[in-house]
């Protein structure tokens, strides 16, 4: 049995449709476990879970059985048992995360003084306007940066594309200065919960 905690994401219920189990209750896969087909996934970066987020409820979770890794470099494993320690709602996290990051890249754009506001602030009564701010001012890699933080959709979705993009708008040496901002917030929201 493996002591090594991962993360995994999930969006009220388990991509099977199943409801996710309680803290403290293994799940357990019989029969072969394969990669992105068949078993429990997890990835042992937080950053890496974002990019397979269906939703903005982060789980640390314990892994048993046999576990394969998956991707090169490896983003996640599958294994046959899994069980969740300690579970966040990571939305709040998960905006925080995209506003810093796009804050990262202001200095590539000529960015609107609402947009930056918004970005330092994440006053909501700001967003509406930062987006259509942002979207009328921005070129194309800042704007891909810019978006992820206001994104409509998900926080987990939107801190995976603002890490991404941003990324790319600003070179890739940025890309393991994000993973580390992201595991830092990550680490320091599950210090308060009882493991």
């Amino acid at each position: 049995m493996s002591t090594t905690r991962y993360y995994h994401f999930t969006k009220g219920k388990l991509r099977n449709g199943d409801a996710v189990p309680p803290i403290g209750e293994w799940l357990e896969v019989k029969g072969s476990i394969e990669p992105c087909v068949r078993g429990l996934h997890a990835s042992e970066h937080p950053f890496d879970a974002l990019s397979f987020a269906p939703g903005n409820h982060l789980h640390l979770v314990e892994l048993g059985g046999l576990i394969i890794p998956h991707g090169d470099p490896v983003d996640k494993v599958v294994a046959e048992r899994r069980k969740i320690v300690a579970s966040i709602d990571a939305e709040q996290l998960c905006r925080d995360f995209s506003r810093r990051v796009a804050r990262d890249v202001l200095h590539l754009w000529n960015a609107p003084e609402v947009v930056k506001q918004y970005l330092e602030t994440g006053d909501e009564k700001l967003r509406a306007a930062a987006w259509a701010a942002a979207r009328a001012a921005a070129g194309a890699a800042a704007w891909a940066a810019a978006r992820a933080a206001w994104d409509a959709g998900d926080a987990a979705g939107a801190a995976w594309d603002a890490g991404d993009a941003a990324w790319a708008a600003a070179g890739a040496e940025k890309y393991n200065l994000y993973r580390q901002w992201f595991k830092e917030a990550v680490d320091a929201a599950f210090a308060g919960e009882q493991l």
